[in-house]
């Protein structure tokens, strides 16, 4: 799994999951109950993984979206 998306707006990682759904891109949401720890300020970033062979078309899919996505590192 590679990270396509990382974000501190839940609205976002929920608006890129439904992007990425509904193009037939499985993608995994991480850190979504870190708001707990962190007391619901939104200072944590959640990240959105896809598998590594979706990758390139997902980023394709945000970017065409006007969502910024993650580069690798």
């Amino acid at each position: 799994m590679k990270e396509v998306l990382r974000s501190n707006d839940p609205t976002e990682i929920a608006f890129a999951t439904a992007l990425l759904n509904g193009e037939g891109i499985d993608c995994f949401p991480l850190d979504v109950h870190m708001s707990v720890l962190e007391g619901s300020i939104g200072v944590l970033p959640r990240r959105l993984l896809v598998r590594e062979q979706d990758l390139f078309m997902a980023r394709a899919i945000l970017r065409d979206n006007a969502l910024t996505v993650s580069s690798d590192p």
